[in-house]
């Protein structure tokens, strides 16, 4: 039976179709027989078998390939990434917005309270009633000052729009269009002033060739002495007395920083002379035979023991001192033409009135552009031609044909200024100010500062001297440089280390003492 089982096994194998044949070696098989019904299940069976092991493939493959590709690429971080950029460039677009916003709220704030300002100024200029010569200048002044601040105030206007307009450049606003240019193009901000010197009022200055004033200039440096001295020159021109410069052994050499033949020239005649020539012509009886005092406190001719006794160094003989009236300099009056011809007037032949720099007389005739004098020049009192060329030459290096000019008083000026009320002492901030007006009037982005202030302050100055977005340089006077030669003039004739050469009669000559007395009146009105 065993035998019988195993022989049909064997048989049946012969005849089963290997799964590894192609149907048509069917064909070329020596024993060409149909295909049993259990062939054909088992042959299914294979087919299926065979698809269900590629998909087990395929399934654990795919997993294996996407942690591979987590691993190698860190899609967490690149997603984390771009949603940070985008956060980044709104917070960016916000805060730039927000910046902006704030900025334009400031200078609204600012705006707000110079329009206050101007409603005050234009209030208490309205509340004048007092009606006299001089109501014609004001009125003039007052509508220029009141144009010149409504300027500022469209000007800071702009700089508002634009602040606001700047976060919204991409936004197709624009930010340069302005309305007003073509309305304002016809105001000069900073024209020429009409000094009008044909028409101001002038005396003749005739001197009697024996007659003559001594001046005597005490008080202050050598902007002080130089001003005591021009108002000397009045005082000798309604004397009709020549004017005696002091000698430079009590006093400033003022040779050397005024040009004494250019006030002859220009008079036509012989009205100055030096102490030298003065004690040639007076050899014989040297001294001052009168001494008038214009000031009689806080001692008579406002001299000293001290400054008494250099005079008598001089070779002067000096009789007795007195004032023609109680005047101090502290609290001076203003005095006419007629009380100076009434107090001063004397057949004697050499005269001394004092210090005079505090003297208020005729002011407005005095202090008129071309002085009271009459004379052909452009000026009466001129630098010497080392002095006016080497400022000259300064400014072609350093500022340019348009420029301001700006004496800063601090040294001394404290005291000084605080005994006044109000003070005329201006802190750093409020002074920034009102130079940024000026600045902001003119046009004009360069200034020449002349001052004996600290670098401290000089340097906050700086920082708040701003036009147009940019900082106004403050140009002073640089330390001597062989490897410039805008000063080669002063070095060759020995005066660059002259202090009084260097240090004031050139700032003064680059400022120009009209423009310096200009700006502090400027000054006095418009930063109230």
């Amino acid at each position: 039976m065993m035998e019988r089982e195993s022989s049909d096994e064997e048989e049946d194998r012969e005849n089963l179709i290997s799964q590894n044949s192609r149907p048509n070696d069917n064909g070329k098989s020596t024993n060409n027989r149909h295909i049993p019904p259990l062939d054909i299940e088992n042959g299914f069976r294979s087919r299926i078998s065979g698809r269900f092991r590629k998909r087990y493939l395929l399934a654990i493959c795919l997993p294996l390939l996407i942690l591979l590709l987590y691993i190698t690429i860190d899609l967490g971080k690149l997603f984390r990434v771009r949603a940070q950029s985008v956060s980044n460039a709104w917070g960016d677009d916000s805060n730039r917005m927000r910046e902006s916003e704030l900025r334009a709220l400031h200078l609204l704030k600012q705006q707000e309270l110079e329009l206050l300002k101007m409603w005050n100024y234009t209030t208490s200029k309205s509340n004048v009633s007092v009606v006299n010569s001089s109501m014609i200048d004001n009125s003039n002044f007052f509508m220029e000052d009141l144009k010149s601040r409504v300027y500022g105030q469209i000007s800071l206007n702009k700089q508002i729009q634009g602040a606001l307009l700047s976060s919204h450049e991409n936004g197709g606003l624009n930010s340069n269009e302005n309305y007003t240019d073509s309305i304002l193009s016809s105001w000069n901000r900073c024209g020429k002033v009409d000094q009008k010197v044909s028409e101001r009022k002038t005396i003749e200055w005739n001197p009697k060739q024996d007659k003559y004033l001594l001046a005597i200039c005490v008080s202050g440096q050598m902007s002080n002495h130089l001003i005591c001295l021009e108002k000397h020159m009045f005082f000798a021109a309604l004397l009709n007395r020549v004017l005696v410069i002091p000698s430079s052994k009590v006093d400033f050499e003022f040779r050397k920083v005024i040009d004494i033949d250019h006030i002859n020239n220009c008079t036509g005649k012989k009205v100055v002379a030096t102490f030298e020539e003065f004690a040639e012509s007076k050899k014989n009886h040297l001294g001052v035979d009168k001494f008038l005092c214009y000031f009689s406190l806080p001692q008579p001719c406002f001299m000293d023991e001290q400054r008494v006794d250099k005079l008598k160094g001089l070779g002067l003989s000096i009789g007795k001192i007195e004032a023609v009236w109680n005047e101090d300099v502290k609290k001076p009056t203003e005095k006419t033409v007629k009380e100076i011809l009434e107090k001063f007037s004397s057949n004697d032949d050499v005269i001394a009135i004092g210090d005079v720099f505090f003297a208020e007389v005729e002011t407005k005739w005095v202090m008129q552009p071309g002085g009271p004098i009459a004379h052909k020049c452009k000026t009466l009192i001129e630098p010497s031609r080392l002095i006016l060329l080497t400022a000259q030459r300064f400014i072609q290096t350093f500022l340019g044909k348009d420029y301001l000019a700006l004496h800063f008083r601090r040294h001394g000026f404290l005291k000084f200024c605080n005994a006044k009320q109000p003070s005329c002492f201006y802190p750093v901030p409020q002074a920034a100010e009102c130079i940024n007006r000026a600045v902001e009037t003119a046009g004009i982005p360069v200034i020449y500062l002349s001052t004996d202030a600290a670098e401290s302050e000089t340097g906050l100055l700086q920082s708040l001297i701003v036009w147009d977005g940019k900082t106004v340089p403050l140009v002073q006077r640089p330390a001597r440089n062989s490897a410039e030669k805008w000063d080669a003039l002063l070095y060759r004739h020995g005066l660059d280390g002259d202090s009084q050469v260097a240090d004031s009669a050139l700032s003064n000559t680059i400022i120009i003492v009209e423009w310096d007395r200009q700006l502090r009146e400027y000054m006095k009105k418009g930063c109230d």
